[in-house]
């Protein structure tokens, strides 16, 4: 198991977790594909995860693990241990869909974020953050909210 230190404490915009989350209905949660998007910094997954976890809604609960491509990431332990609770890693390969993270957490539910590239520009990144909201928004006539 990777002992990972906790996220840092957002000191500007430029540490801070870049996320974009579907707004739920208030009616209650309505099944979709992807339920939001995460632009992480770099392809190191021991450094980004505990960053995407501090910066998700305390309404998701504990995610015990998460499933993500492992052909975006760099080599990463089958286990994390991110604020004191253990996060199991489990890899996949899917070369037919644009790279996504899931996140499960007991009890909870199931989340799926679109993966923006960590080397993708600022116009790059909006853009695909952009086409998921307008997916969203299409489907559901729902808008969004950043982290």
């Amino acid at each position: 198991m990777t002992l990972a230190p906790p996220p840092p404490p957002p000191l500007s915009s430029s540490s801070a977790v870049r996320l974009r989350l579907s707004v739920q209905p208030a009616q209650g949660r309505m099944p979709r594909r992807i339920d939001g998007a995460w632009w992480p910094r770099s392809t190191d997954l021991t450094s980004e995860l505990p960053r995407l976890l501090g910066g998700l809604p305390p309404a998701w609960g504990h995610v015990s693990s998460v499933l993500v491509d492992e052909a975006v990431w760099a080599p990463f332990p089958g286990r994390l241990l991110v604020d004191d609770q253990v996060v199991r890693l489990r890899r996949t390969t899917s070369r037919h869909a644009p790279s996504t993270v899931c996140l499960l957490a007991p009890g909870h539910g199931r989340w799926d974020l679109l993966v923006v590239p960590p080397a993708a520009t600022e116009a790059e990144a909006g853009g695909l953050m952009d086409s998921m909201d307008t997916a969203v928004k299409d489907s559901l006539g729902l808008g969004t909210a950043v982290r």
